[in-house]
C-alpha cells in the first residue's frame, strides 16, 4: 500500500465523484512517465491499467509508444528465429 493524499478540486472541475481518483491517477501517471520520473511499467501500475490500455492512452495523447534498443534486439531475434 502506498501513501494516500487528499486533494481538493475546485468547483470548476466537473467530474463524477466516482471517477475522480481514477482520472487523477491516470493523469499523474502520464505526466510522470512523460518526464521520465516513472518507467512505463511503473506508470501503468500507478494508473491501474494493463500494458495495452496504457499504450492506448499514450497514443491518444500523442506521446508515442515506448520502444527502446533492448526491445528492438528482442524483436530482431524473434524475426530471425521465425525465418
Amino acid at each position: 500500500m502506498g501513501k494516500r493524499i487528499v486533494v481538493e478540486l475546485p468547483e470548476i472541475v466537473k467530474l463524477p465523484e466516482d471517477e475522480i481518483e481514477e482520472r487523477v491517477k491516470v493523469e499523474l501517471a502520464i505526466r510522470l512517465y512523460e518526464r521520465g520520473i516513472l518507467s512505463f511499467g511503473q506508470a501503468r501500475k500507478l494508473a491501474g491499467l494493463s500494458k495495452w490500455e496504457f499504450l492506448e492512452i499514450l497514443a491518444r495523447e500523442g506521446k508515442g509508444i515506448p520502444y527502446d534498443e533492448e526491445e528492438l534486439k528482442n524483436d530482431l531475434k524473434v524475426l530471425e528465429e521465425l525465418s
